[in-house]
């Protein structure tokens, strides 16, 4: 079995269109994602995706804890759970945002990455197009 941490050599565009691919398959909603800039000292990439109640969006992070297991993707943490109204799920060169309707229109985290580049459309398969 292969040990190696993907992250380590999988470019981050990929692993995000991995992950983009996987939170539409099982029902995220209004998906966006930013490229952050390469000064910025957080991450490479944001994802922020709806999802349509706590218990969805514990899912929403549950499967995706699970897919990044199964390719071996570094996991750092994961933060508000519980609650599930806003579940942080950081994957160490890219964070996941899952926010319930009421909260992601609270916060608005678009707004705070409103000047970073989109990521490129991807396919299944996570490769750019």
């Amino acid at each position: 079995m292969n040990t190696e941490k993907k992250y380590s050599t999988l470019p981050a565009l990929q692993k995000a269109g991995l992950m983009e691919h996987w939170l539409q398959e099982h029902k995220g909603r209004d998906l966006t994602s930013f490229r952050l800039p390469a000064e910025n000292p957080l991450a490479e990439a944001v994802i922020i995706v709806t999802a349509s109640s706590a218990r969805h969006a514990r899912s929403l992070a549950d499967g995706l804890t699970e897919m990044c297991k199964q390719e071996t993707f570094e996991i750092l943490r994961t933060e508000g759970y519980q609650e599930g109204e806003w579940v942080l799920v950081d994957l160490n060169d890219i964070i996941v945002h899952i926010f319930q309707q009421p909260a992601r229109e609270r916060y608005h985290l678009e707004g705070l990455w409103r000047d970073a580049a989109p990521l490129p459309a991807t396919a299944a398969d996570g490769k750019e197009n």
